[in-house]
C-alpha cells in the first residue's frame, strides 16, 4: 500500500523545510522571494514619501495640535511643566529674567520708599542727624544693589534698613519670602529638567527594521530591543506594540487612525522583560492578530504603522521612562531573521554582546502567503486521508 496526497509532516516544523516540494502548486513559489525583496527595496523610496508616521524612528511624536482654544493661557497655568518641556535656551532665559525682574522690581520699590520718606532731599543728604529708611541709598543704582543684597542675604553691611521706617521692615519680609519662592521654583525646574528620564532613552535601542519569518512553523513578526548600559538596567520593563491602520465599520464609518494591539512575547514569557541583553520581541501572527490576512505582496501596498513603546523604571533613580519607535511596511523585511549577537568569551570569562550585529539580518526561506492561508494548508494536510491502492 502506498500513501499519496499527504505531505511529510516533518517538513512543516523544520526551519529549513522546502515548502515548494511539500505543497507544490498550493503555495507561492519560494524562489520568487528575492524578486519580491527587490521590488520592496526599489519601491521603498516612493513608499516612504507616501507613508505617514505618527511616531518618528527616534521616538518623537509627529503630531501637531492646532486650533486649541486659549492654548497659551493653558500652558501658563501649567508653568512648571511648560518650562521643563521647553528648550534649554528658553528655560535659562526665564531663569535669568525671573531674578533680574525681581531685583529690578524690588529695587524700584526701595527707591520709591526712600523717595517718599524724603531721603533724597538735598537738605537731608548731608544731614548726619537725619535717619533714612535705608542707610546709604542715594540713587536707583544703590537701591538695585540693596535689593540684590536683601533677596540673597548677601549683606555687605554698608546698606541696611532702619527702625524709623516701618514700611522698610515690611518690604524686607516680603522680598525675603518672594526671593525664597523664586529660588525654590527655578532650582526645581532646572533639577527636574536635568534629571528627567528622557535622556535615559538615548541608551535604549530598537532595530531599524522588523522581520517576518517562521518560528516553530508559525509566521511571526519580530524586532529587537536592547539596553546599552551594563550596570544600571531598567526594572519592571514592559513592551507594547500598536498597529495604526484605517478601519471601516459595518455602518460605513471610517476610523482613521484605528489602533489595534499586537500581543508580544519574548522567548516563552510575557513582554515584562529584563533586558540583561538585547531581546528579540515576537508577535505571533495567529487568528487574533490584525496581520493574519497580510501576505508578502500586500506588504508592498498596505498602509499602516506599528508603534512600539518600551517602559521601565530606572534602577539608579527609581524614575519611570519610556522609549518609542515605529515601523512602516517598507521597514518590514519578509523572509529575514536577526543574526545572533551574544556569545561567551573564554578570554574574558563573560558573555559578550556585539552591538555591531544589532541591526543585521539574514535571509531564510519563508512562504509568501499570509498566515491564514498557511494555517489552512497546514490543517488540510493534517486532515487529508491517505489513498490506499
Amino acid at each position: 500500500m502506498e500513501e499519496k496526497g499527504l505531505p511529510d509532516q516533518s517538513l512543516l516544523t523544520n526551519e529549513t523545510v522546502d515548502l515548494k516540494q511539500a505543497f507544490k502548486g498550493r503555495l507561492p513559489d519560494v524562489s520568487v522571494l528575492p524578486t519580491i525583496r527587490g521590488r520592496m527595496r526599489a519601491d521603498s523610496v516612493l513608499l516612504r514619501k507616501q507613508r505617514k508616521r505618527a511616531v518618528m524612528k527616534n521616538g518623537d511624536y509627529n503630531i501637531v495640535q492646532i486650533n486649541v482654544s486659549e492654548r497659551r493661557r493653558r500652558y501658563l497655568l501649567d508653568l512648571f511643566t511648560t518650562l521643563v518641556d521647553a528648550q534649554w535656551r528658553w528655560t535659562l532665559f526665564v531663569f535669568t529674567m525671573s531674578f533680574v525682574l525681581s531685583w529690578s522690581g524690588f529695587g524700584s520699590l526701595w527707591w520709591l520708599i526712600a523717595f517718599t520718606h524724603g531721603d533724597f532731599e538735598p537738605e537731608n543728604l548731608g544731614n548726619e542727624t537725619w535717619v533714612p529708611c535705608v542707610s546709604n541709598i542715594h540713587s536707583l543704582t544703590s537701591a538695585f544693589l540693596f535689593s540684590i543684597e536683601t533677596q540673597h542675604t548677601i549683606g555687605y553691611g554698608s546698606r541696611y534698613p532702619t527702625e524709623d521706617c516701618p514700611e522698610a521692615v515690611i518690604m524686607v519680609v516680603i522680598q525675603s519670602i518672594t526671593g525664597m519662592m523664586i529660588q525654590t521654583l527655578m532650582v526645581g525646574i532646572i533639577f527636574a529638567k536635568m534629571a528627567r528620564p528622557k535622556q535615559r532613552t538615548e541608551t535604549l535601542l530598537f532595530s531599524r527594521t522588523a522581520v517576518i519569518c517562521q518560528r516553530d512553523g508559525q509566521l511571526c513578526l519580530m524586532f529587537r530591543a536592547g539596553d546599552m548600559r551594563d550596570k544600571s538596567h531598567l526594572i519592571a520593563t514592559s513592551i507594547r506594540a500598536l498597529l495604526v491602520r484605517p478601519r471601516i465599520t459595518q455602518e460605513g464609518e471610517i476610523l482613521a487612525p484605528f489602533l489595534s494591539e499586537l500581543k508580544l512575547s519574548v522567548d516563552q514569557y510575557d513582554p515584562n522583560v529584563f533586558l540583561l541583553w538585547p531581546a528579540v520581541v515576537i508577535h505571533r501572527i495567529d487568528r487574533e492578530s490584525p496581520l493574519y490576512t497580510m501576505s508578502a505582496a500586500e506588504l508592498l501596498t498596505d498602509k499602516f504603522e506599528i508603534i512600539v513603546t518600551l517602559e521601565g523604571t530606572i534602577e539608579s533613580t527609581g524614575q519611570p521612562t519610556q522609549a518609542r519607535t515605529s515601523y512602516l511596511p517598507s521597514e518590514l523585511l519578509w523572509g529575514h531573521r536577526f543574526e545572533p549577537m551574544i556569545h561567551y568569551s573564554k578570554e574574558r570569562l563573560a558573555y559578550e554582546v556585539d552591538y555591531a550585529l544589532f541591526h543585521n539580518t539574514y535571509q531564510v526561506d519563508t512562504p509568501l502567503c499570509c498566515a491564514q492561508v498557511l494555517d489552512s494548508l497546514t490543517l488540510d494536510s493534517s486532515t487529508t486521508k491517505p489513498v490506499i491502492y
